[in-house]
């Protein structure tokens, strides 16, 4: 399948760099807002093209995976490019995620394409897990830790605050709420009480640290909900101790079966580069959006409506063979 990709941060050279792991698979264009020193490439001979003039190429891309921003690109990209190709992106804002939707099914039903949002480990895998989880133990709860890590959607918010040069943030799990919830205790848990916030950030020389600060820990969606400590550092600093972007979580689901038998099901991840992985996630769901395009089928869809098969580069009956 022919594969594009829209927007070269970290997420796009991750995609590029597992494109390459995936024999059915060719990238054949990056859209970007400006063309990316070649020294960045992975793929010299792959054509950097400006997003402007991505229409001309809807008969040459089977699906574009969208790889902006939650906070401010994928808003309007992600309507935009439904109307134009078959798209999987990576929208993180939870709370934003049914208008999201809505607005991309409009457009790709309008177009006849499929558009498959929010695909990455979280949301993503982890929204299967909640779902499965709970469907197979109701009376249960369910929690969810993200970290430590590096968020690519929370430090992406703090790097659009004016005067902001660069960022990075850490989600931390409270170890206490972890240990409680392994325990089988299901306490009741604010948000507050499972996690917290660390943001590193430089700025221009003369901006408003106060400002700033005051800004990123009002953010709604993203750290006003949280306790979140913000430390200012110089540009150089940053890039030295703070370029790694590993990260990982939990997915827990503790309850009670049949005659009150306690039941603890985990779901874990631990990654040394968070968009490497996310990248890998769309991949598969890319493949899925080819195979369900290709069958007919079109506006938007979330991980839950995917049939797992169609995520494999083998045929179902190799599938069920070797993995069943």
């Amino acid at each position: 399948m022919k594969v594009g990709i829209c927007g070269y941060g970290n997420l796009g050279r991750g995609v590029e760099s597992e494109i390459a792991k995936n024999r059915d698979m060719e990238l054949v264009a990056v859209f970007t807002r400006r063309k990316p020193a070649k020294s960045l490439r992975i793929n010299a001979n792959v054509p950097v093209v400006h997003v402007e003039d991505a229409a001309q190429w809807q008969d040459k891309i089977d699906v574009m995976i969208l790889c902006g921003g939650s906070a401010n690109d994928l808003p309007v990209q992600g309507p935009a490019f439904a109307t134009l190709f078959n798209t999987v992106d990576s929208f993180d804002t939870h709370a934003k995620i049914p208008a999201y939707f809505d607005a991309v099914d409009a457009a790709a039903r309008a177009a006849n394409h499929l558009s498959i949002i929010s695909v990455g480990w979280d949301p993503g895998l982890f929204s299967l897990m909640r779902l499965v989880l709970g469907a197979i133990i109701p009376q249960g709860q369910t929690e969810t830790f993200w970290g430590k890590g590096v968020s690519q959607g929370h430090s992406d918010a703090v790097r659009g605050i004016a005067g902001v040069t660069g960022a990075i943030q850490y989600t931390i799990p409270a170890e206490p709420a972890l240990a409680s919830i392994r325990a089988g205790e299901m306490p009741a848990l604010t948000t507050r009480e499972k996690h917290t916030r660390v943001c590193y950030v430089a700025t221009e020389k003369d901006a408003d640290q106060a400002r700033i600060a005051q800004e990123i820990k009002e953010m709604p969606h993203y750290f006003a909900d949280y306790d979140t400590t913000v430390h200012f550092i110089s540009q150089e600093e940053l890039k030295a101790n703070h370029g790694k972007l590993m990260h990982g979580g939990h997915v827990i689901h503790a309850g009670q079966t049949g005659q009150n038998h306690s039941q603890m099901a985990e779901f874990s991840i631990r990654l040394d580069s968070n968009p490497e992985f996310t990248a890998s996630v769309m991949l598969a769901y890319t493949r899925a959006a080819y195979k369900l395009a290709q069958q007919g089928e079109c506006g938007a869809r979330t991980v839950f409506d995917i049939p797992p098969a169609a995520l494999s580069a083998t045929s179902w009956q190799q599938t069920v063979q070797h993995l069943l």
